[in-house]
């Protein structure tokens, strides 16, 4: 059966090529009867023109997310740094012991959901459009909680099928959207999925990636901050150790965080947790200067620092940070251009 589909296949492509009309009816015959030999160039043009589990189509690119992250995401040298490192030794490492399991947190528009592109874009030539990229929204795919059981069950399905098809696939849940209030139990029921095993029913979970977002923590990254703000000390002083320990804790401890419900952070399952600091005025400008060159428009000063001015920062008092980070820029820029 398989080698009949290969033929057919390549015979497809010969005639929508032209090829097969140069033929000779005796020639043709023999290029749709050739059999196994015409299977194994199906296989070979299948897996060129469709995305396949093999290195032409996935190949980690340690350079080239390192650039992206310096060029695209702005204020968050710390994130970009922990990134970087996870990322790269992950997939450097030939027998991961485990599936990298990353933990995003910080306000919305910090870069959370850019990194994950960034980070699929350096992995798959397809990036976020690559079939081995599979995103989680709560409201989408978990509305219901009368359905708990059912969600647990496809979740579970999901995650198995499609690791057995590509075990290099990554799963981002994305929180922007609810998962803080997500229901009780969903995401420990895929706890098995994250830990030190060999294999499950016969699946590895080893070389997957699994990327949570959230809002928790936000409070807590802030306020350190706003402290070395206050201190005359320098943004670009802070430091992972600044953040990680508290950080972790305040999410273990949000009562309100779908993580809560989980033992994934009391089975040591997280590996890195992963703080997005507040941006600042200067902060949103690199992100309209980008916005626009990404527009194809002409980058203006001018028309980028209005639309900054005009957003709404944080404190009241001080009007450090912007509120909505970078997350509005481009319907802004619209607005202003």
């Amino acid at each position: 059966m398989k080698a009949t589909y290969a033929t057919y296949f390549v015979y497809y492509v010969l005639i929508s090529s032209g090829f097969v009309n140069a033929f000779e009816p005796i020639s043709t015959t023999f290029v749709v009867g050739a059999g196994v030999g015409l299977a194994a160039v199906g296989r070979r043009v299948y897996n060129y023109v469709y995305e396949s589990c093999n290195s032409k189509w996935i190949a980690f690119n340690s350079t080239g997310l390192e650039v992206a992250l310096d060029q695209k995401l702005f204020g968050q040298h710390v994130a970009s740094r922990v990134i970087q490192k996870a990322v790269t030794g992950f997939m450097n490492n030939k027998n991961p012991k485990k599936p990298l399991v990353l933990s995003l947190h910080g306000w919305t528009g910090t870069g959370k959901n850019l990194v994950s592109q960034l980070i699929a874009e350096n992995i798959y030539k397809e990036g976020m459009a690559s079939s081995c990229v599979h995103q989680f929204v709560t409201s989408t795919h978990f509305p219901h909680s009368s359905q708990l059981e059912n969600y647990k069950s496809q979740l579970q399905q999901w995650i198995k099928g499609n690791v057995t098809n590509c075990p290099r696939s990554i799963f981002i849940f994305d929180i922007f959207d609810g998962m803080d209030q997500m229901h009780p139990g969903l995401i420990d029921c895929i706890k098995p999925y994250l830990g030190y095993y060999d294999n499950l029913d016969g699946v590895s979970y080893r070389q997957a990636i699994f990327i949570f977002l959230s809002n928790t923590g936000g409070e807590h990254i802030t306020q350190v901050a706003l402290h070395f703000w206050k201190a005359g000390r320098d943004r670009e002083e802070i430091k992972l150790h600044d953040l990680e320990p508290a950080l972790s804790l305040s999410v273990l401890n949000n009562k309100k965080s779908g993580l809560w419900h989980t033992s994934l952070m009391d089975k040591n399952l997280v590996d890195f947790f992963v703080p997005f600091l507040p941006l600042e005025f200067r902060h949103v400008r690199l992100c309209g200067m980008a916005e626009m060159a990404a527009k194809g428009l002409k980058p203006d000063q001018d028309v980028v620092d209005q639309m900054a001015r005009d957003l709404v920062y944080f404190p009241m008092s001080e009007k450090i940070f912007s509120v909505q980070g970078c997350k509005t820029i481009g319907s802004k820029l619209d607005y202003y251009t």
